[in-house]
């Protein structure tokens, strides 16, 4: 699985427990080990711009997930396009202010908020949604239980 971080926030983030949670859901959810996925990590600045341009919404907001390739029913998730090549699952965005403040609010710490956002930003790339009551009780579910195994996995380690 590779799984390409870069930080353009100018804020410290632990990029190995974010590459560990995002590795740990996507094999979970079963995606095909050549898969691609990149994280980009900002400022408020630009969150805000990325979230006008493509959600149309003013303001940063705490996490983004870009979609790159079709998932296939059929074949599981991150499987190639048949060419041999490994399928981009797409970019999830994080911005550390937003999420530091929804932590603080939260009560729990900014590290927390941002593993929780990295699984959110997955969910995203595998097609999972909360517009719908029956689709967030199914998603923040999974997010629950793929964020509390990662949790204890990582206790016992």
């Amino acid at each position: 699985m590779s799984i390409e971080i870069s930080n353009e926030s100018g804020r410290s983030v632990d990029e190995p427990a974010l590459l560990d949670v995002a590795r740990h859901a996507l094999d979970e959810m079963g995606v095909n080990p050549m898969a691609e996925l990149s994280v980009l990590i900002v400022d408020q600045t630009y969150m805000a711009e990325l979230n006008h341009r493509w959600m149309g919404k003013q303001g940063p907001t705490d996490v983004l997930a870009f979609p790159m390739d079709e998932l296939d029913a059929d074949r599981g998730p991150g499987v190639d396009a048949g060419d041999g090549e490994p399928a981009l699952l797409g970019d999830i965005v994080l911005c550390p202010e937003v999420a530091e403040r929804q932590a603080a609010a939260a009560g729990h710490g900014t590290d927390d908020e941002i593993h929780l956002l990295t699984v959110h930003g997955v969910l995203h790339l595998l097609g999972y949604d909360h517009a719908e009551p029956d689709e967030e009780r199914e998603m923040f579910g999974l997010q629950d239980r793929l964020l509390g195994a990662w949790r204890a996995r990582r206790r016992t380690s």
